[in-house]
């Protein structure tokens, strides 16, 4: 087996929170949101890869991935802040999206509020 020179870069492990699986997730913003918790910083809880990166990675267009980093964000499992880089001449440029990915704590509390289910716990996809 030969080793990539940029090898640990892709084997850090990551956990995926069971909890995804109750909020009604399309399957392309759970791919996303993986997507995300691989490149997150651990300590700071953000990443910064472009819709392209995304797009190549998860096997979607760009346009694909806004339509669901924008659904990530409607259910509060991430926040995305624009950031501004200098230009060749000095003024400031659009660069990547910042994202910061949230205590699934959190977004669950959201996510049974909105529902009416607050206090109570969702019974899981194939469970009884």
């Amino acid at each position: 087996m030969v080793a990539h020179a940029d090898s640990k870069k892709y084997s850090r492990r990551f956990s995926l929170p069971n909890e995804i699986y109750t909020l009604d997730l399309a399957p392309g913003e759970r791919e996303v949101y993986s997507y995300l918790l691989f490149l997150e910083d651990r300590d700071t809880y953000t990443c910064h890869p472009s819709y392209q990166t995304i797009g190549k990675a998860v096997g979607m267009s760009k346009n694909t991935v806004k339509k669901y980093v924008d659904g990530l964000v409607e259910k509060r499992l991430i926040t995305v802040t624009p950031t501004m880089l200098p230009g060749k001449d000095g003024r400031p440029r659009n660069a990547n999206l910042l994202y910061t990915i949230l205590p699934i704590q959190m977004t669950m509390n959201w996510f049974y509020q909105r529902q009416g289910l607050k206090g109570k716990t969702p019974t899981l996809v194939g469970q009884a």
